[in-house]
């Protein structure tokens, strides 16, 4: 079992101010795997304070030697991969091929992307008399999540160290074995002392004090929206910088022309891709009502050959979710789709046939779903796919539309006009038309209440930037 009970703190590994532990549970086996420590708004305090003192030589490095560090980074990120991969897996029950494939590879991926932007990155330029220069804002506050974590820390890590930032990060306390893993990479690669810190801990103790503190200048947050509003409630106060990227209930609009096994087919296998744990998971697909029925029986087919299993077993396509919470919210929304009328295509409540132990969910259609229905309006984040009925491309955009969040949409069509049109009217930050997904460069974020900024290659470096003007300078 894992025992990862320091934080790190200004290059060191510390104990925690007031000794608190917990249980790291195995969503696989439900059995423990690890223990961790819990930190409190004293250790944010140190980590802070070391991070601010960092700033003043880090935030004034040169190019030259952010690129030099950011390389030793990605060099000891590799020798660590298959680490992170087997964390990833037993943390948050991805299947190996997954851990291996999708998520230790972002993390490479976010720091390659980065250092390769950075070599050319433009700090400087003229407009009008002014010479506008881009400096790093100062010490940055990350909130990582569990269903993608070391996505998330590196997407953030990676453009903060990049500009010049000093950072604080806190992975998620449900899947801390990753994070703590990354904190090993970067001690390892010779990151000056202060210049990365990690504290693990849960929101109201270490996210709130991370939100709230004087000496962070912002805050990067990926999670819920409930909890994104609180960080920005508790940011408020000292009026920093805050970017978040929140929840999804993204629709995919399968259109008239379209072949429809194709396309029915990508939309499930992408909803039950990481268990259903992706905040732009594409939940909502929209199909034309005269091909409702076929669209169904696509759908269960697809879903018929989805293999849930042990996450080490090399059959297995899909894993648990990550934890009781997460299982019991999911069978309850599920239970309320039944209730509310919808049409269960396949799958249900209660675990998948065999499976008596581990938080595994039975992947799941509703059809004849309407907006008003609570699984057509809440964020299950679990493999439970809704399949909503429409009369006219006019309809579906509303449909699309109606929903407080804006994070993705997918489109699928053949008529390139309408397919475009289509997309310039769906509210979201991101659109994959025909199953195409963007690239570590593609700016990532959304809409309304799912959050502002933009992640992912030369757009993630603005929220780490403040932009100073100097006019009449040489």
């Amino acid at each position: 079992m894992r025992v990862y009970d320091k934080f790190y703190i200004n290059g060191e590994w510390v104990d925690p101010v007031t000794p608190k532990s917990l249980e790291v549970i195995n969503p696989a086996t439900e059995q423990v795997c690890a223990t961790i420590s819990i930190g409190s708004a004293a250790d944010v305090d140190k980590a802070a304070r070391a991070a601010r003192a960092a700033f003043a030589s880090y935030g004034r490095s040169s190019r030259d030697e952010r690129i030099a560090l950011l390389t030793a980074v990605v060099e000891t990120y590799q020798k660590r991969y298959n680490d992170i991969a087997d964390a990833i897996s037993e943390e948050m029950g991805a299947p190996t091929r997954l851990a291996v494939d999708a998520q230790a590879a972002s993390g490479l991926g976010h720091l390659s992307t980065a250092l390769e932007i950075l070599k050319t990155y433009e700090f400087e330029e003229m407009a009008g008399n002014s010479r506008i220069i881009k400096e790093p804002i100062g010490v940055c506050g990350l909130i990582t999540p569990w269903n993608w974590p070391i996505n998330q820390i590196s997407c953030k890590v990676a453009p903060a160290l990049a500009v010049g930032c000093t950072v604080v990060l806190k992975p998620s306390e449900v899947a801390p074995l990753s994070g703590y893993l990354f904190t090993e990479v970067m001690h390892e690669a010779g990151v000056p002392a202060g210049v990365f810190n990690m504290i693990n801990g849960d929101g109201a103790g270490v996210g709130t004090a991370i939100s709230s503190h004087p000496e962070i200048d912002m805050v990067s947050f990926t999670g819920s929206t409930r909890a994104g509003s609180l960080v920005a409630q508790n940011a408020a106060p000292s009026i920093k910088r805050v970017t978040q990227e929140l929840g999804g209930k993204s629709p995919n609009i399968i259109l008239e022309d379209v072949d429809l096994e194709a396309a029915v087919t990508r939309g499930v296998m992408h909803m039950y891709n990481n268990t259903g744990q992706s905040c732009n998971a594409p939940s909502r697909m929209l199909v034309p009502r005269s091909l409702l029925e076929q669209a169904e029986a696509i759908a269960a087919a697809v879903t018929g050959s989805v293999v849930v299993g042990d996450p080490k077993a090399e059959e297995t396509t899909m894993g648990p979710v990550v934890s009781e919470a997460q299982f019991n919210k999911i069978q309850g929304l599920i239970q309320a789709g039944i209730d509310e009328g919808a049409k269960l295509v396949c799958g249900g409540v209660g675990r998948p046939e065999g499976l008596e132990h581990g938080y595994y969910v039975r992947p799941t259609v509703f059809s004849k779903v309407n907006n008003d229905m609570t699984i057509a309006r809440e964020e299950i984040f679990g493999p439970v796919l809704v399949m909503m009925p429409y009369d006219s491309v006019e309809e579906a955009i509303a449909i699309a539309n109606d929903t407080p969040y804006g994070l993705a949409g997918y489109i699928q069509g053949n008529n390139g006009d309408e397919v475009m049109d289509v997309a310039s009217r769906i509210r979201a930050g991101n659109i994959s038309i025909n199953g195409t997904s963007g690239d570590l460069n593609t700016p990532f974020g959304g809409y309304k209440q799912s959050g502002n900024g933009r992640e992912w290659g030369a757009h993630g470096f603005t929220d780490y930037l403040e932009v100073k003007a100097l006019s009449g300078a040489a």
